[in-house]
């Protein structure tokens, strides 16, 4: 699986976002991948992705999308999220 963190620069919630980002990252390291798209420099994946705003957190599994959290989350909400989909793989 892959998490994918869309965000700007811009944005005050994606940046204060980032540290639980990379919390998860370290937490779920071998696991799952995690990447981070700037759709100001990438809107044509933004747009693929149909992101409507930022921070959005897209969980993509065999290349489809499984899971998404708009907005800014816990990292215990993020782990939620990942442990459903780790336990029960779509």
């Amino acid at each position: 699986p892959v998490l994918v963190d869309f965000w700007a620069p811009w944005c005050a919630p994606c940046r204060a976002l980032q540290p639980t980002i990379e919390a998860i990252a370290r937490r779920y390291q071998g696991r799952v991948r995690v990447a981070q798209v700037d759709v100001d420099a990438h809107p044509q994946r933004a747009r693929s992705a149909a992101i409507l705003g930022v921070p959005t957190l897209v969980l993509f599994a065999g290349g489809s999308e499984v899971d998404r959290i708009v907005g800014v989350a816990d990292r215990e909400t993020i782990a939620r999220m990942l442990d459903r989909h780790l336990e029960h793989p779509v």
